[in-house]
Order: structure tokens, then sequence, then C-alpha cells
């Protein structure tokens, strides 16, 4: 079975929105119903509710495993969990609401070919669930399926469901999203979640499982963020010394495919060379398909880094240590200008200056505000300089040499997802 095939089998979705809204209950119930689980799980989650002295399983226990997560009835870290149907396989992101744990969520959605947006019909869209849409959006997630939950407890009223498709198509039009399902259902009920229901005559569209399992996949997996107009990237992850003299260099390709034979160049200093071995996991290859770690063996002896990227000369990133950027801030404390940092991009990791504040993204008009400093949980647009050069692609144009991390170097903790150029929206 070729690499496309395996990635065009398997489809990366994250579930996303406002805290308390049905998420962690809709996937138990995907599980549940699809036969995902085994005996001594179902026994293990009935024991976590007698314990609670609840009489009925709770769905969502299947993904919160964290005793914080079941103590307090909420998703904290990302839960991941892997399903497979005789259509398709699955690798699930099961995201938190939370408004504090935005950056965990971030992380889920980073990697998503789709979004599984959850929103409870009987209160509409939230600022969170918009937060995480726009998130998505910004992480280059284009296709959407989302579920007007708890439509038991709205009466199963049309008016309640056509509520969220109008507020739902707006917002992801304005976003850029291409693909957009809404579909009716109860997650703890589970209606049209694995089997239609009767109670939604009005909707004649897919269940979430056949929604899932009729979207196009491997998007991330397949692309790494690639076009027809990039050639291939390769971050320089470790240096091999070979016994008796030589040097491989390490790391993962991006972009497009590299061969042998390949004229590439070095960066940031811009040495040109050629590739004339490469090595996988399975042997000796003349070939590298995207998403493959290879070492590589260069024509010339040159001085390469971990750090360093290899590139194809045909459409060679940018060399900057400025840049204009698109940030989500996760920092209790504000981000003003002026503030240091440590940005980790690629294998490169460089101290870095925030030289200006560009502006804030307003989630609820997709405007861009005025601004001097960006709170918690906040999207902006940042100027930032770097110590050492950073070699860049627009996110746009590619999801890995496109994005980078802010790193607080007194705690070393993460501070911020950032993206390489202005946010990607149709925000007039």
């Amino acid at each position: 079975m070729s690499e496309t095939t395996l990635h065009t089998d398997l489809l990366r979705f994250a579930t996303v929105g406002s805290v308390d809204d049905g998420k962690s209950t809709l996937i138990g119930r995907l599980l549940v119903d699809t036969k995902q689980l085994f005996d001594d799980q179902l026994d293990a989650l009935s024991v976590a509710a007698q314990r609670r002295g609840s009489a009925d399983v709770d769905l969502s226990f299947i993904t919160d495993g964290l005793r914080a997560e079941r103590e307090q009835g909420i998703t904290i870290d990302v839960a991941y969990r892997y399903a497979a149907t005789p259509q398709r396989k699955f690798v699930i992101a099961d995201c938190p609401g939370h408004v504090q744990y935005t950056a965990n969520m971030a992380t889920g959605a980073s990697t998503a070919d789709l979004v599984l947006m959850v929103i409870d019909a009987t209160a509409g869209i939230k600022e969170q669930t918009r937060r995480h849409l726009c998130i998505a959006a910004l992480l280059g997630v284009r296709q959407v399926i989302a579920c007007a939950n708890k439509m038991d407890l709205a009466n199963w009223r049309q008016e309640a469901y056509d509520h969220v498709v109008e507020e739902m198509t707006s917002l992801a039009s304005r976003l850029g999203i291409d693909s957009l399902t809404v579909i009716p259902i109860s997650a703890l009920a589970g209606d049209n979640v694995v089997d239609a229901s009767a109670k939604t005559p009005y909707y004649d569209g897919p269940t979430v499982l056949e929604a899932l399992e009729a979207a196009p996949a491997g998007g991330w997996a397949n692309l790494h963020g690639s076009s027809e107009h990039d050639a291939s990237r390769l971050p320089v992850q470790w240096i091999i010394r070979k016994p008796g003299g030589g040097r491989s260099y390490a790391g993962m390709v991006y972009g497009q495919a590299l061969e042998v034979g390949a004229k590439v160049t070095v960066l940031p200093d811009g040495r040109h060379s050629q590739v004339i071995a490469i090595a996988t996991p399975r042997g000796e290859a003349t070939r590298a398909e995207v998403g493959i770690s290879v070492a590589v063996d260069l024509a010339d002896d040159l001085d390469v880094s971990r750090g360093d990227m290899i590139v194809g000369t045909d459409t060679p990133p940018e060399v900057t240590s400025e840049l204009t950027a698109t940030v989500c801030w996760f920092s209790p404390t504000p981000l003003t200008a002026g503030r240091r940092l440590r940005v980790k991009h690629t294998t490169r990791s460089t101290p870095a200056l925030i030289a200006e504040i560009l502006g804030e993204l307003d989630v609820t008009s997709l405007h861009i505000a005025d601004a001097t400093e960006l709170a918690e949980n906040a999207i902006g647009i940042v100027r930032l300089t770097t110590a050492s050069p950073l070699v860049v692609d627009p996110y746009s144009v590619n999801r890995i040499t496109g994005s980078f991390v802010l790193i607080d170097e007194v705690t070393n903790i993460t501070v911020a997802a950032g993206m390489v150029g202005p946010p990607t929206l149709h925000t007039d």
C-alpha cells in the first residue's frame, strides 16, 4: 500500500466549541455506538459513574481521563482517541472548550484535516465558539462539520436548528471555510450521530458518522503545508557523523518531495550543493515523499548545523530577522511591545523582540482593531525581530515553515502560537 493510500484512509479531526456544549459526550457516543470500546472500558465507566452517585454512564468520561476533568466536569487537556470503521480510520482530538485552555485547543486543531464543532442549540454560538473557529481557520482548517447539539432540550424545533445554520453559514463564509455541514443532533441520546433520527423530518442530510466518512481526508498528512508552488523544505534536526568520515543531515521532508540529484541551498547562509543520497527508515531511496524522516548526504562538505534548512532552489523561502505574524496569545500577562521572548521555528530557536503590536482580531465582528496590547486568548498581529535569521514561508503557503511558537525564557512556558503573515480571513 502506498504512502498516499495510507494517508487518504485516515481522517484527523478535532472537536471544538465552547465549554459544556457536549463535545466529549459526542465523541463518547460515537465510540460507543460504533463499538470501539472493550467491555472492561465500559465497566470502568460504570464504576466511575457510581463513584459520583450516578446510575447512568457519563459518556464524556471516555475522553476525559484526568481526575480533575472528571471532578470538574470539563475537558482540560487534549484527549486523543483512535477509531476505525469499514470505510475509514480516525484520529480524534477532543479539545477543551474552557477559555482558560484555549492553548490546548489550538494544539489539537493544528494537525486536523477537519473540525467537528459542537454548538448548544438552546444557546447558539458563543464567543468561545467563534474564537475556536477563528483559530481553526487561521490554522488552515477548511472543513467544518457543525453539530447543533441538545436538540432534545430545544424540543427538536426546526427554528433552533435553522438559527444555528444561519449563524454558522455566515461565520464560515467570512472565515474562508470551504466545506460546512450542519447536523441537528442529541449527543446524549444518539440522534443523528451514528443512526438517522425520525425526530428531524426537516433534515435529510448525513449523520455525524456519515459526514466524517465522506469528508476528504489526508490533507494535513499529505501536504504538510505544501503547494504546487513549493520546493522541498528539510529543517535540519540532527547531524549524523559517519564512521570513517562524512556527515548526513537528518530531518523531516516538507513542501515537496526530495530526490537524489536535486540541487539544493542550505539556508540561512545560502550555500549551494546537490543531494547525493537519501536514507529512510526503510533503507536507501532515490526519492523521499513529504512527511518522511530522512538522512540526506550532500555532494559538498558544508558546515551545516541544527536549525539550518536544506531547500530546493526553485522557490526558496525568505530569510529574515524581521517578520509580521498573526499570534494567538495564551499568557495571563498581556503582550506589549518591547517584550523579549524566545521563538521556536521548525528546528531553530532564537531570542525575539516584539517590536510592535499592529492590531487585534475582534472574534465577533472579524475586523482588525487598533491595539497596544494583547490580553490572554486574544488573536493579534505583531511585528517581531529575531537575534538569528529565520527561514520562513507565509503560513498560507506552508503550515510547517510558516508556523512558530513563542516561549517565555524565564518559565519556559509556551505563551503564543504564531503564523507568518497577517490573518488569511475574509474580514470585510
